[in-house]
């Protein structure tokens, strides 16, 4: 099995990923959150931090993009060419009720018309690999019946697909009867992503689906770092190289960051996740959300990895 690491907004960031990939089971494809193609402009800052090769050393990285625009399109992917990347990823998934409004990510998939031209367009016009990560429609599942046939005309890498519509969010169940059909109606090779939390949801999907080969995980790495010791060697995580994984995180945050609050937002992000590894931590996950200063949470967190 091949897993990939899920592009998170905000969260799985170059800094996450180094730290991700120094201390855990390394990931065969790594995503960077969405890059938004800029009107005559190069990448931002924090996009070009994303992609620099010097902050992604022994990864295999695809950069996503989130467009509607065929042009944008293109010469972001080809900017990024000359990065040295040979393949990017549409974003035809991110549920987000303002990329959505935009006709972006998953808002894309209700303009059928417009995303086959746009894929037309792209394919006539580039050489560069192109994988797609997607939804199964915007309102209803019944939508990626036409959306396959669109997805089947184009030389896709591969597709990604996680068995949601937009409006399911991040809610329900994902829906694998739509994938199960996905499996024999797509032509190309699929990955799929979508509620694999624990070891035990690996090996229900596993048993279901057995001809397929790559998964994508983000909210149980997230949420377990270790998840793929867990699932391939049924090792738990290590308190120890989480609480390493934790400083380095956390000293690397500092670094780029100014201020205790914007430090602290991104921990307690990550913490709302990693929580759940700590059973009978809810006083010491309040100090951890309370926290308004760096002393506060340092001493939060060493309370916490204490309890183990």
């Amino acid at each position: 099995m091949k897993f990939y690491l899920a592009p998170m907004e905000g969260l799985t960031t170059y800094i996450y990923r180094t730290a991700y990939h120094r201390y855990f089971h390394p990931m065969d494809k790594y995503f960077t959150p969405f890059i938004v193609p800029h009107i005559n402009k190069d990448f931002n800052s924090r996009e070009k931090n994303e992609i620099l090769p010097e902050h992604n050393r022994g990864q295999n990285l695809i950069p996503q993009i989130l467009t509607n625009n065929a042009a944008d399109f293109l010469r972001t992917a080809n900017a990024l060419r000359k990065f040295g990347y040979e393949e990017v990823n549409l974003n035809l998934g991110c549920p987000s009720k303002t990329v959505v409004s935009k006709g972006r990510g998953s808002g894309f998939l209700a303009k059928t018309q417009e995303l086959d031209q746009f894929l037309d367009t792209i394919f006539s016009e580039t050489d560069i690999n192109v994988s797609i990560k997607t939804r199964i429609g915007k309102d209803s599942s019944e939508e990626f019946y036409e959306l396959i046939t669109i997805f089947n005309k184009y030389p896709l890498t591969e597709l990604i697909v996680h068995p949601r519509t937009q409006q399911d969010f991040y809610k329900n169940k994902p829906n694998l009867d739509i994938f199960a059909d996905t499996l024999k109606l797509c032509r190309h090779h699929i990955c799929y992503n979508g509620h694999i939390l624990t070891r035990e949801d690996y090996i229900n999907f596993v048993e279901r689906f057995p001809s397929v080969d790559t998964l994508m995980v983000g909210r149980g790495i997230l949420g377990n770092p270790g998840l793929l010791n867990d699932i391939l060697k049924q090792k738990p995580v290590d308190i120890d190289t989480l609480r390493m994984f934790h400083d380095e995180l956390y000293a690397n945050y500092q670094g780029i960051f100014s201020g205790d609050r914007n430090v602290l937002f991104k921990m307690k992000e990550l913490w709302s996740y990693m929580i759940q590894l700590f059973p009978e931590s809810e006083k010491y996950a309040k100090k951890i959300r309370k926290s308004e200063r760096l002393w506060q949470y340092e001493r939060a967190v060493s309370d916490l990895f204490s309890l183990t």
